[in-house]
């Protein structure tokens, strides 16, 4: 497993991120038989044996944070964990705060994020009296959090909130459709880079949205469709490849266990030898161009 230094944090993490999804029994009200806590700590013991040191979760994530929470208890002290809250009201997100740390069986996280922000209101609620603000900016100082983050799906906004405040690291799909197609990322990139913040990538496994009606598979947790690397690994290698040409810290695959095992065994040969198959990307692109990516 290769490592990165998450910005200017000074965190060293590894380039593939494990998401708390992958270990939830339930997620959007629809539980996954099988998917119980004895699986989390297979997956959790794995990822771990592979030199996985930074776990992403949010309390919107089904019951995630139980299971990941329960299987990190015996590694607590060995990895950097992460969380957020999607509450834009001061009293709702000290609610989340305070059941994410009782069910991560944790006293503080190495960063904590506000959680999707993807509309102005979004921006204006959590920084407008009241807001969710209040509490993350004190969080470094109570000692509950070492670094304070977003996760966006929205560039404008969340260049809005590099304005607002100096977070130190961002969640953001930098994906190669939506780059190569639309630049997607590509402001953000130079407002974070040049701020120093860690740049994680999200969704750079994800083709495209799921289209009405389209049998979802082996992927039911996933709210875009993957790349479903068992039948084109090639285009699975050359999308991880795209994303860190981009210059981002590390990945955070899909949440499902098959993408993120891909993206954990093929992490070293993407960076080593970083050189994409652009004529792939390129034929892929014309297959999704005009379709909508979330």
């Amino acid at each position: 497993m290769k490592y990165r230094t998450l910005g200017n944090t000074g965190i060293e993490i590894s380039a593939v991120m494990y998401g708390g999804i992958v270990s939830s029994e339930t997620y959007e009200g629809v539980t996954y038989p099988g998917e119980d806590q004895a699986l989390s700590d297979r997956y959790v013991a794995w990822a771990i044996e592979r030199g996985v040191n930074y776990f992403d979760v949010a309390p919107t994530y089904g019951n995630a944070e139980e299971r990941l929470g329960n299987s990190l208890v015996p590694y607590r002290n060995k990895v950097r964990l992460t969380c957020k809250t999607r509450r834009r009201d001061l009293k709702s997100a000290q609610v989340d705060l305070e059941r994410s740390m009782k069910l991560l069986h944790t006293d503080h996280f190495d960063v904590y994020q506000l959680h999707e922000i993807t509309t102005m209101k979004d921006v204006d609620t959590v920084f407008g009296p009241g807001g969710a603000m209040e509490m993350i900016c004190k969080l470094k100082e109570r000692g509950i959090a070492d670094h304070i983050g977003f996760t966006a799906h929205n560039e404008d906004c969340a260049l809005r909130m590099l304005e607002l405040y100096p977070f130190e690291t961002v969640l953001f799909p930098f994906n190669w459709f939506m780059n190569m197609a639309h630049g997607m990322g590509d402001r953000l990139l130079v407002a974070a880079h040049e701020r120093g913040m860690g740049v994680l990538s999200m969704k750079s496994f994800v083709e495209r949205r799921w289209e009405d009606g389209e049998d979802q598979g082996c992927f039911p947790k996933s709210w875009c469709k993957p790349i479903n690397t068992d039948e084109e690994p090639e285009f699975g290698i050359a999308a991880m490849k795209y994303a860190l040409s981009l210059d981002v810290d590390a990945l955070v695959p899909p949440g499902n266990f098959k993408s993120f095992s891909f993206a954990v065994e093929h992490i070293d040969e993407c960076i080593e030898d970083p050189a994409y198959d652009s004529e792939l990307l390129e034929r892929k692109l014309e297959t999704v161009r005009g379709k909508e990516f979330f």
